[in-house]
């Protein structure tokens, strides 16, 4: 279908006519009255011979640059001397016009754009220049028929009103204004110009730079600015609601818990005759002072086979050969379409790549403020099961004349905290603007490389205001309000100090007179004293972000040093409510730098500006845990009443002696790993906790054996060192072609989770059994460790951190799938057990560093946690409406849905942040949470309404709160082992409720 479209012409007076100043708006009926007296309409200049529209194949229009002078015009030259006549060309052909600064001895030069309804050819050749006497062009609104489609409707004749005075384009660069998803502009720079609407981009030669305006707009003056006002709005309407997904992924969703059958042992197992010592004496590397040092630098081991051919290609990025961060904020730009968006928070950006209601081939930038949230299904409801902040509101656009259809989307120089995404002109050409992206960024930030830039907007420009004052020398400020009544702020500086001058076009279009080598910075100001704030940190932006961390006894603090370019002064960065709380209490990085610029995150709560190029924060490191039960106000408890410990051994007895390599040996990691961590747990309280150390002794000889089926890799998808994208994973994908076979192991999804278990397993193996820590076994965990959490940038075959994000404060999980709501995590606790698992394997083979990063991600993560995921009622980040859930759900970077992938029973959704119970459960599930979370779902008898292995998992967390009826509900002579997740025990669910007081 295609759309008419109206663009209103401007009556030009000489250059020495009414001060801007004074200028005024006509009406349509003054408009008309000049109409009615203009002279015949005479065209002169140079046709264009290389007019192509891109991504058309059939341009309608040709450009004229038509000289005024005070002489006649030439009588009888053709304007298209081989396809039509002066006289074939009148007012109802034209479609645009706009006006630049004149030449010497030249009144004004008048830059025409005209459909004439046939095709240009090649054989329009150029005229001779040719002068013509004309004061005033026709003030009529004109109707053309654009080859494509657009959004926008076409202005009504109301709207065809006038600019009175000399307009010329060095008074409107001065100037700043509102705009529209439809409308025209022809720039020409370096001889090459562009006209650029909603139907379609136009690249034609011209003599002059011109920026052709497809409506009035009024030019005022203040003494704060001077404004470009756009008309307001007639038959158009802005694109300020976006789109929402209310819909759950189903790729790698099946169920958390292991289901598969359990026989009853037919024997019990025999108790070793001798007991392996424990005293065996392990070297213990110190802690140093920057514990993210290396696990390791060396290859992974041989038995891991080395694989190029992963199936899914990286697309679109150069210049990387480190490992990529597949679960990082900015994976979109190079998965899928690469239209997804990124959250950097509070802003997120995506590529428009010709779509939304700018149909720009630039950045969109967008910011959601709470009231723009939608909830549901029932939006009255309390709570609500989800909020959504829509996406796909074009609010800013940053991009460049340069960009059409041939634009290609790059990234590069990827870390944990930063990219850099650029956009090409066309696949292998320099970029034309290049995005330096790091998380909490106070500004989005655009490196021009010599283009011409170009603002749009799908929201629409109100209006377009520089500022007459620079916050700062060589910068040049911009104030933007849009139609949905948000004030944005850009501001523009160069290494060569040149100004940066803008002229509205449209409602959806600015563009800048010339082009530009230097930076675009866009913020959205929401009042106060944001302003101030922003003005004194323009001109600065961050480039990347390095970690480092230290441990002294029970406290931790870490940091985050920012890399920054531009002017070097400090850095505006935003903080998330946890940040806040954790700020260390003094020095250079203390809340003193936090200042009242706040901005809300669409599912953070508010972020909050901080001027600091290095952020520190203190956290209570939970040093005292261990294997064992433990609490934050009890510390450790180990030791057990002999009718306790009877009760518990009579059981474990029992579950020691199953079938372990049946249970084990399945085609998922993730399966697997969780079997391996139950009998695990059952060995180590019997041999801890229970004081059966010759039977531990014989249920550990067939745990390593089955462990050792993995060292080996000859399970039943061995593992694969993935080269193209660096990391270890599962070969199912690589066999069965389906990316979604365990969970989406091959592509990166939950690797926290899969190799947590393994590694917790083997903290407990070698706990148990110093002599089973050798080489070849300690460099098999340790590339599973290195691989989800390698800690340093040293270590080159994996990325740093590929799960946990230290900017948020918990991992994602979501890996190489394009997702438009972002990343996402699901089960918060398995999250912080892959955590304790890193704590207790450093424990085991004497690595201080990584035992002390392992203490500070606990921390981190459950203060995180109780922030974002786990709600009690006094929670004031997340929104009122949504925090009975008592749990997240699903936490996505865009949205929070109180769901599961694989169900909606409520204890899957709150029982997937439960799993697995282990001594980090007290840490970062609150005794005032979990009651308040049982209140609300499971006392009176509900929780016994629960069938399978939920029904276990609920009353091991009430054992945290009311550990005495954990404790009867699990020695209870009728116990069904039904009730019991595959991947847990009786055994440790008992150790664990009378740890924590449920025997006396």
């Amino acid at each position: 279908m295609k759309l008419l479209y109206s663009l209103i012409f401007l009556q030009v007076l000489a250059a020495n006519a009414i001060p801007h100043r004074h200028r005024r708006r006509q009406d349509a009926s003054e408009c008309s009255a000049a109409s009615s007296n203009a002279p015949a309409l005479h065209i002169s200049g140079t046709i264009s011979t290389s007019l192509n529209q891109v991504g058309a194949s059939n341009p309608t229009s040709v450009a004229v640059v038509a000289t005024f002078e005070d002489a006649p015009p030439v009588s009888g030259q053709s304007a298209f001397p081989n396809s039509a006549k002066t006289s074939d060309i009148n007012d109802d052909d034209l479609i645009a016009a706009a006006f630049s600064e004149p030449g010497e001895g030249v009144a004004f030069e008048e830059t025409l754009v005209y459909y004439n309804g046939k095709s240009p050819t090649s054989t329009m050749t150029a005229p001779a220049q040719n002068t013509v006497r004309s004061t005033r062009v026709t003030c009529q609104t004109v109707q053309a028929t654009p080859p494509n489609t657009a959004q926008a409707a076409a202005p009504s004749s109301t709207d065809a009103t006038v600019v009175s005075g000399n307009n010329s384009a060095s008074e409107n660069s001065a100037a700043s204004g509102r705009t529209t998803a439809s409308g025209g502009i022809l720039e020409s720079g370096n001889s090459a110009a562009v006209l650029a609407s909603a139907g379609g981009i136009f690249l034609a030669s011209m003599q002059t730079s011109t920026v052709i305006r497809s409506v009035s707009v009024l030019v005022t003056s203040t003494h704060s600015g001077t404004a470009q006002v756009l008309p307001t709005l007639s038959g158009q309407t802005p694109a300020t609601t976006g789109s929402v997904i209310t819909s759950i992924g189903s790729i790698g969703t099946s169920g958390p818990l292991l289901q598969t059958s359990i026989l009853a042992p037919s024997k019990l197992l025999s108790a070793t005759a001798r007991a392996v010592s424990q005293t065996t004496s392990i070297a213990v590397t110190p802690v140093s002072n920057d514990i993210f040092q290396p696990v390791a630098t060396t290859m992974p081991p041989s038995v891991i086979n080395s694989r190029s051919d992963h199936p899914l290609p990286r697309l679109g990025i150069t210049a990387q050969d480190t490992p990529i961060g597949t679960n990082k904020f900015y994976a979109n730009f190079f998965l899928g379409t690469q239209t997804a968006g990124t959250w950097t928070h509070p802003y997120s950006v995506a590529w428009s790549k010709g779509g939304g209601a700018s149909t720009s081939w630039g950045m969109s930038i967008q910011h959601i403020d709470a009231d723009q949230r939608v909830y549901g299904p029932n939006p009255s409801a309390n709570p609500v099961e989800y909020f959504i902040d829509p996406i796909g509101i074009q609010s800013i656009v940053l991009s460049a004349v340069e960009l059409g259809s041939s634009t290609s989307l790059t990234i590069d120089t990827m870390t944990a905290f930063s990219a850099n995404v650029n956009l090409l002109p066309s696949p292998g050409a320099e970029p034309a603007i290049t995005f330096p992206l790091v998380q909490g960024m106070g500004f989005i930030t655009a490196i021009y490389n010599g283009g011409t830039p170009i603002l749009q907007s799908g929201v629409f420009f109100r209006t377009v205001t520089r500022a007459n004052t620079s916050p700062k020398a060589g910068v040049t400020k911009y104030t933007i309000v849009l139609e949905d009544g948000k004030t944005w702020l850009v501001y523009a500086s160069s290494p060569s100090g040149a100004t940066l001058s803008f002229i509205v076009v449209s409602n959806g279009l600015v563009q800048a007179t010339s082009n530009w080598d230097g930076i675009i910075q866009v913020a959205k100001n929401p009042g106060g004293e944001a302003e101030a704030i922003y003005d004194a940190a323009c001109g600065t932006y961050a480039t990347s972000a390095a970690l480092s961390g230290s441990a002294s006894g029970t406290t931790g603090t870490y940091s985050l040093s920012f890399s920054k370019a531009g002017f070097g002064s400090t850095l505006l960065m935003f903080a998330l409510p946890h940040h806040i709380q954790s700020f260390s209490a003094s020095g250079t990085n203390s809340v003193t730098t936090l200042t009242s610029l706040q901005l809300n995150t669409t599912t953070k709560g508010i972020a909050t500006g901080v001027i600091a190029d290095t952020w520190t924060f203190t956290e209570n490191l939970p040093t005292s845990m261990g294997f064992a039960p433990w609490s934050p106000s009890s510390g450790s408890q180990s030791a057990l009443s002999s009718a306790t410990i009877s009760t518990i051994l009579s059981v474990a007895k029992s579950e020691v002696s199953q079938n372990m390599t049946s249970q084990t040996d399945l085609n998922s990691m993730y399966y697997s790993g969780k079997a391996l961590a139950k009998f695990a747990g059952i060995i180590y309280t019997i041999n801890d906790l229970l004081n059966d150390q010759a039977l531990a002794q014989a249920g550990l000889a067939d745990l390593k054996q089955s462990f050792a089926l993995f060292t080996s890799n000859e399970q039943q998808f061995p593992l694969v060192h993935d080269t193209a994208w660096g990391g270890i994973v599962s070969s199912a994908s690589y066999t069965t072609g389906d990316s979604g076979v365990d969970f989406g192991n091959s592509y990166y999804n939950d690797h926290h989770f899969h190799y947590g278990y393994f590694v917790y397993a083997a903290a407990v193996i070698g706990y148990l059994d110093p002599t089973w820590l050798t080489t070849e076994n300690v460099a098999w965990v340790n590339a599973l460790v290195r691989d989800y959490a390698n800690p340093s940038t040293l270590d080159t075959y994996f990325p740093v951190s590929r799960n946990f994000d230290w900017y948020h404060g918990h991992s994602w999980a979501h890996g190489l799938f394009e997702t438009f709501d972002g990343k996402d995590e699901e089960s918060s606790s398995e999250d912080t057990m892959s955590a304790y698992a890193i704590k207790m394997w450093g424990h085991t083979i004497g690595d201080a560093n990584m035992e002390a990063r392992g203490n500070l991600q606990l921390a981190v993560s459950a203060r995180a946690l109780q922030n974002y995921f786990l709600y009690t009622s006094s929670n004031t980040v997340e929104p009122a409406r949504f925090i009975g859930n008592k749990v997240s759900g699903i936490m996505f970077e865009n949205k929070i849905d109180h769901t599961t992938y694989f169900g909606t029973n409520i204890e899957y959704i709150q029982g997937i942040h439960m799993i697995p119970l282990m001594p980090f459960s007290t840490l970062t599930r609150s005794q005032e949470f979990v009651t308040e979370e049982w209140n609300t779902y499971f006392s009176n008898g509900r929780a016994d309404s629960v069938s399978g292995g939920w029904r276990g998992i609920l009353y091991a967390n009430l054992a945290i709160v009311q550990p005495m009826a954990a404790w009867t509900f699990f020695s209870q002579s009728g116990f069904d082992s039904t009730w019991l997740d595959g991947g847990a025990s009786q055994t440790w669910y008992m150790a664990l409720a009378a740890g924590l007081g449920g025997t006396t």
